[in-house]
C-alpha cells in the first residue's frame, strides 16, 4: 500500500505551532509555581492557627482569652463578638484560649508574635503571667490592649478596656441592700473573686463601700469573707458548705462577686434544703438570670460586652494598621503608668427589669431563659 508523502511546508507549520503550545505551557507552569511559593510563605506564617477567614495581606490582632472555667462569657460572647468586630475591620482574627495555663498562655502569646501579630488583646491569668508576656510583647514592637482586666506594674501595655469595675461591686453591694431590706441582724456571707485577679479586687471595694456601712452599723454580721481560687465554682461551692456549717446553716443572704461563684452558694442551699435568701451575682448569665426568675438568686450585674468587644476591636485595628486612635480614654494608674483607658458602664439586672434587655446580642434570649421548668416562673413575671 502506498504512503501518502506529507508536504514539507505543512510539517514546518505543525513543527512551529507545537513549539508554540509548549511554550505557553511551560510559561504557565512557572507562573503557577511562582503563586504557589508565595502562597507557602502565607501559610508559613499563619502556622495554619487563624481563628478567621483573612487574606496573606491583612494585619494580624491575637486574642489571648483565659479559660472557660472561671465565667462562660470568655467562648461563648466574647470569642464571637470579638471574631466579628475584628474581622469587619479588616484584619485577621486568631482566638487562643489558655484555660487557666499560664504557660500555655504565655507559649500562645509568642507563637502569636512569630505569626505576625502587630496588636495583642490579652486577658491575663494573672497580673505577673500578664506583664510577662506584655514585656515580651513590646520588646519586638507589639502593642498590647488589656481586656477586661488590668495588667499591673508594667509599663508595657498601650491601653485598657473594661468596665468600671468598683461600680460593678457598688450596684452588688446596692442590691443585697435592697434584697435583704430591713430584716434586724442579718448574717450576711462574702464570696470574692479570684484573689490574683485584679478586677475582683477592685468588685470588692465597691461592695465593701456600701455593706462595710452595715457591718459597722451593726445592723448586718458578718458571718465569712473568703476569696475564691482563680473563680472555681467548685472550690466556691466547698468554701460556701464550710461558712454554712460554721454558721449552724444561719446565713441570711450572700454576697457573691459572680453568677457562677452565686450558683455555687445556691447550689449548697438546696442540698441543705434550707430556704431561698438574697444572693447576688455577676455577667448576667444563663444560669443566673434563670436563677432570679426562679428566686434563688436576687439580682446580677449586666455588662454589655458587645461594647466592650467593639471598643477593644476599634482599638486594636487602628495599631494593627499603623494609625492612631481616635478613642477618648481617661488615665488608670496600673502601679507603673497610668494606661489609656475605655471603661464601659454596667447596670444591675432583677426580675423586675431582665425584659429590658431581650434581644441584645450579648444577652440570653427570652426563649433560653424561660426554656423547661424555667417557663412557669417566667409567666409569673409577665415574661
Amino acid at each position: 500500500m502506498s504512503r501518502k508523502r506529507s508536504n514539507p511546508q505543512t510539517e514546518e507549520r505543525d513543527v512551529s505551532r507545537r513549539r508554540t503550545i509548549w511554550a505557553l505551557a511551560a510559561a504557565a507552569v512557572l507562573a503557577m509555581s511562582v503563586l504557589a511559593a508565595c502562597g507557602d510563605d502565607d501559610d508559613n506564617g499563619d502556622g495554619g492557627s487563624s481563628g478567621g477567614g483573612g487574606g496573606g495581606d491583612k494585619p494580624k490582632v491575637a486574642v489571648l482569652l483565659p479559660d472557660s472555667k472561671s465565667s462562660v462569657r470568655w467562648e461563648t460572647v466574647d470569642r464571637p463578638l470579638l471574631q466579628k468586630a475584628l474581622e469587619a475591620g479588616g484584619v485577621e482574627a486568631n482566638i487562643t484560649n489558655a484555660e487557666g495555663d499560664k504557660s500555655t498562655q504565655q507559649q500562645q502569646a509568642e507563637q502569636a508574635i512569630t505569626n505576625g501579630a502587630k496588636v495583642i488583646l490579652l486577658v491575663n491569668l494573672d497580673s505577673g503571667s500578664g506583664a510577662a508576656i506584655a514585656a515580651n510583647a513590646k520588646s519586638q514592637g507589639v502593642k498590647v490592649i488589656d481586656y477586661d482586666r488590668l495588667t499591673l506594674d508594667t509599663d508595657a501595655n498601650d491601653y485598657y478596656v473594661s468596665f468600671d469595675n468598683e461600680e460593678v461591686g457598688r450596684l452588688q453591694g446596692e442590691g443585697l441592700v435592697k434584697c435583704v431590706g430591713d430584716k434586724p441582724d442579718a448574717q450576711i456571707a462574702v464570696l470574692n473573686g479570684s484573689p490574683t485577679d485584679n478586677n475582683a479586687t477592685l468588685f470588692k471595694n465597691g461592695y465593701d463601700s456600701v455593706i462595710n456601712k452595715k457591718f459597722d452599723s451593726g445592723d448586718w454580721t458578718e458571718v465569712d469573707d473568703q476569696s475564691v481560687p482563680d473563680w472555681d465554682n467548685q472550690k466556691a461551692l466547698t468554701i460556701f458548705e464550710q461558712m454554712l456549717q460554721k454558721a449552724d446553716n444561719k446565713i441570711d443572704g450572700v454576697l457573691a462577686a459572680n453568677d457562677g461563684l452565686g450558683n455555687a452558694a445556691i447550689s449548697a442551699i438546696k442540698q441543705r434544703k434550707l430556704p431561698q435568701i438574697p444572693v447576688t451575682g455577676q455577667d448576667a448569665t444563663l444560669e443566673g438570670l434563670q436563677n432570679i426568675v426562679n428566686g434563688d438568686q436576687c439580682m446580677t450585674v449586666y455588662k454589655a460586652i458587645e461594647r466592650e468587644a467593639n471598643a477593644a476591636a476599634e482599638l486594636a485595628i487602628a495599631l494593627a494598621k499603623g494609625e492612631k486612635p481616635t478613642a477618648t480614654t481617661v488615665p488608670i494608674d496600673n502601679g507603673t503608668h497610668k494606661v489609656p483607658s475605655i471603661l464601659e458602664k454596667p447596670v444591675p439586672v432583677t426580675k423586675d427589669n431582665i425584659s429590658e434587655y431581650f434581644g441584645n446580642p450579648d444577652f440570653p434570649t427570652k426563649e433560653d431563659i424561660c426554656a423547661g421548668k424555667v417557663a412557669a416562673n417566667c409567666d409569673k413575671l409577665g415574661l
